[in-house]
């Protein structure tokens, strides 16, 4: 008998891609580099640049939309091929930065006691710093946010099994944007119970600059982010139940930019920073995610190459510049090369330097090599080519 030959998978359709959201990751990136070593004369967008922080939740929000707008409709979606994907793009950027954070340690064992400090040594190469509110910010002060996005894209694949067993559920426009509403909802839950509860017995109200355990654990752990992401999976799903017109989400993403400016004007200085730094403006976050997720005149904005371009290095920029501004200025360099006048914009435009550099010759060729050495041969991971969209905006 000859053996019965397994009839080849079909490859998956190749979704158009959404280079704005590309774009929106270069403008998120840019402000949260800003927000951590704000320059001088910021003028009117000091509110803005005060509260970047709130962008590192959007980038969550980005992520669930693009995973769940590439990955969803796929008939078969193999985990170790999702999972290999994900980890070639994420583990040897965050290794790569671990390594050139090193001479920090010495900053980490005077602010820790030996046993977290051997635990935060164990722990962080491992991306998991974050599950401990008390290690998430060791070595680098940043990656924080690695271990919940391996949480994330670990719970992915069966976040996707979940919503095509509820499929009949979530039908309508109507029925998908009520459920991102409960999802937003369940998820500042936390925060508010955290202002009424004040479990770290807070004498003030919290600033970013309060240090207490339970506000730690509300900021930095994984779980936090569940809501979140899941919020931008479910977008997804109303993005393909609801075609809109060019206009339609052209006025959406300037409606939704407006709401942003108001808010960042008028408002966020009368607002608990726990509620802000807790998802509420996750609501237009999604309106501006949605309406950039097709043709308009906005998104033509943020898909001009140049920004496109810079929108690929985010995730190195992201993890690198925390600690390489922290070293550009602990070993003088300025001064040292006589550029101290052009500071800090001459810093700011050595770590976009910096992140060009490790995009184009370290992380590409690692992602690569990684899908290269363990995908096998016929599954998507070794011969498809994921669009703009899947890998950059992740």
């Amino acid at each position: 008998m000859v053996p019965q030959r397994k009839p080849p998978q079909p490859q998956p359709l190749r979704k158009p891609a959404l280079p704005a959201l590309t774009g929106l990751r270069t403008v998120l990136a840019v402000n949260i580099m800003l927000f951590h070593f704000t320059p001088p004369h910021v003028g009117f967008l000091a509110p803005l640049i005060d509260n970047a922080y709130v962008f590192v939740g959007f980038f969550f929000l980005i992520s669930g939309f693009v995973l769940a707008y590439n990955y969803a409709d796929r008939p078969v979606l193999s985990k170790r091929t999702f999972y290999l994907a994900r980890l070639s793009r994420v583990y040897p950027v965050y290794l790569l930065a671990l390594v050139f954070s090193i001479p920090f340690l010495r900053f980490e064992w005077q602010a820790h006691t030996p046993a977290d400090f051997v635990q935060g040594l164990i722990l962080t190469p491992f991306a998991l710093q974050g599950w401990s509110p008390i290690l998430a910010t060791f070595w680098n002060t940043v990656a924080w946010t690695v271990p919940a996005e391996m949480m994330l894209y670990g719970l992915f694949p069966f976040l996707l099994i979940a919503l095509a067993a509820q499929s009949h559920r979530l039908r309508t426009p109507a029925r998908i944007a009520a459920a991102i509403l409960v999802v937003w909802a369940i998820g500042i839950l936390p925060h508010v119970t955290y202002l009424l509860l004040n479990p770290d017995h807070l004498a003030a109200p919290a600033t970013r600059f309060t240090y207490a355990y339970w506000l730690r654990a509300l900021k930095y752990s994984p779980p936090a982010y569940f809501c979140t992401f899941f919020a931008g999976v479910l977008l997804a799903r109303l993005h393909a139940a609801l075609p809109l017109a060019p206009l339609r989400r052209g006025l959406l993403a300037l409606g939704a930019l407006t709401g942003l400016t108001l808010f960042f004007a008028f408002a966020v200085d009368r607002v608990p920073y726990v509620l802000i730094h807790g998802s509420l403006l996750l609501p237009l976050f999604a309106a501006l995610l949605l309406g950039l997720a097709g043709p308009n005149p906005i998104a033509a904005i943020l898909s001009w190459r140049p920004i496109v371009l810079f929108g690929e290095t985010t995730f190195a920029l992201y993890l690198l510049h925390f600690n390489a501004y922290l070293m550009i200025h602990l070993y003088n360099l300025p001064p040292r090369l006589h550029v101290a006048r052009f500071d800090p914009w001459i810093s700011y435009a050595a770590i976009v330097l910096l992140a060009f550099v490790v995009h184009r010759f370290y992380e590409q060729p690692a992602r690569n090599f990684v899908l290269a050495h363990t995908s096998p041969v016929g599954l998507p991971g070794s011969k498809y080519k994921t669009s703009t969209a899947t890998v950059k905006a992740i």
